[in-house]
């Protein structure tokens, strides 16, 4: 091995290659350096360490030129990323920085990118990295992943109500109406459904709505969508593969689901459509029970679905909760109960927790108040969280972060179709709170925002 001396230091040259500064080591293949370093452009790949004397750097470790760390990288000194310079961390790298203040980033920082599946076995708390399934950056907090805040276009969280039924002995609506989540206030016009066959449910990513027709004169297998950028009307997205209707729905970014419903009588049928694309519907599982009027909720990853009738001719109202693991086709799997057994309400979700509400109880059976939350992630039974101020049936729900909303639904015998709107908080339940009107009242509504829970959002 060649030595020379630089001044105080030594320069090494090992017969592999391998250099050493300021060490009498071979370098083996690596570069290790003693003392002050500075450079205008540094990679270094495998397992580094930069050592200054005795511990880790102090100093503040400045990046003037892009750099990409393809290993496991120590200092204690502040990382400062500087102007239009770039900072990259790749897939399974990672940046120990102890008990460093800052991280200064000037213009761009890449974190690890993957889907769901590429998520570290065993990660450490605070990994943050961009997830490619959920189209967002998320966080590891010790227990759970979670997702950044997300919002629909232009920042703004908008609910979208498609369709429904109307006064008594009048065509079904092909309206759809819109408000701002964070805002709210009153309905407004935002175009026209393709078919006045009423929505079942909607499903949606965070830029475009998709909607199952499921009833007209008969049974319909109509599928359609819009776009959330801007106001208009909904163009065909191609057919369910089982005409039905009274089914619900869950989504994700990615992917919409139609779970249950009758053809008259209940089904157990779970199909499904990539959101970004059009096309028909095509097979996803089964569920555990046939069930039509079921509501159903979403996480980032997982489908919940609540309760339904089992037999339409002599309604047994079930109290079951089951879920779909979203990413995945499969059938669904029966893992607890709700507070109450019920069917022909709504629910709506943040990334965390499913909230469900009004319908028909399975007391009497008569319209309800009641409004039950599940954890999703839990697995455990639902709990009381809150409740209506008028019972009622057929009612819409739609939920972003912070807020659920219901409204619509009818109160028969007699004509009396809801056009009032309210919320609660998604964190502590409670009493619904009014907060407006829809253009028209309606029943039988399929609603979403375009910052739902299966979207993530934290």
């Amino acid at each position: 091995m060649a030595t020379y001396r630089i001044g105080i230091g030594s320069f090494s040259l090992a017969e592999n290659g391998g250099v050493g500064i300021g060490t009498d080591s071979a370098g083996l293949g690596n570069l290790k350096v003693e003392g002050t370093v500075k450079t205008t452009d540094l990679d270094v790949t495998g397992v580094s360490t930069f050592t200054r004397y005795a511990g880790f750097a102090a100093d503040e470790l400045s990046i003037s030129r892009d750099v990409s760390l393809t290993g496991e990288h120590q200092s204690t000194g502040d990382i400062v990323v500087g102007l239009n310079s770039t900072f990259t961390v790749s897939t399974g790298s990672t940046v120990t920085v102890g008990a460093v203040e800052s991280v200064s980033i000037g213009t761009h920082f890449s974190p690890p990118i993957g889907d769901i599946n590429d998520r570290p076995e065993v990660p450490v708390e605070g990994t943050v990295r961009f997830n490619t399934d959920l189209n967002t950056l998320e966080f590891y907090n010790g227990a759970e992943w979670r997702q950044f805040t997300v919002y629909g276009v232009g920042g703004r969280s908008q609910a979208y109500i498609s369709g429904g039924f109307g006064a008594l002995n009048t065509p079904a609506m092909s309206t759809i109406q819109y408000f701002d989540m964070t805002t709210l206030g009153n309905a407004e016009y935002f175009g026209q459904l393709t078919d006045d066959a009423v929505p079942d449910d909607s499903c949606a990513s965070t830029t475009r709505v998709v909607n199952h027709h499921g009833i007209k004169a008969g049974i319909s297998n109509i599928i359609d969508y819009f776009t959330t950028s801007t106001t208009g009307n909904a163009a065909d997205f191609g057919d369910i593969s089982s005409a039905r209707f009274r089914s619900s729905c869950v989504s994700s970014q990615t992917r919409g689901i139609f779970v249950g419903g009758r053809v008259p009588t209940a089904v157990n049928v779970i199909d499904y459509v990539e959101i970004s694309t059009i096309g028909s519907a095509t097979d996803f599982g089964d569920l555990a029970t046939p069930v039509q009027g079921n509501v159903s909720a979403s996480s980032p990853t997982r489908g919940v679905i609540f309760g339904g009738v089992s037999t339409p001719s002599s309604p047994i109202y079930i109290p079951d909760l089951s879920y779909i693991t979203i990413a995945s086709k499969g059938d669904a799997k029966v893992f607890a109960e709700c507070s109450f057994a019920g069917g022909y309400g709504d629910a709506c979700s943040n990334n965390i927790r499913a909230v469900f509400g009004g319908g028909y109880a399975h007391e009497g059976p008569h319209r309800t108040t009641r409004i039950a939350a599940q954890t999703m992630a839990s697995l455990a039974n639902a709990f009381e969280f809150g409740e209506l101020n008028v019972s009622k049936a057929w009612l819409w729900s739609a939920g972003n972060q912070t807020r659920g909303c219901f409204g619509g639904g009818n109160a028969f015998p007699g004509s009396n179709h809801y056009n009032v709107m309210e919320y609660l908080s998604m964190s502590s339940g409670g009493r619904v709170l009014d907060f407006g009107d829809m253009t028209e009242g309606a029943y039988g509504s399929g609603a979403i925002t375009n910052a739902h829970g299966g979207l993530g959002g934290y």
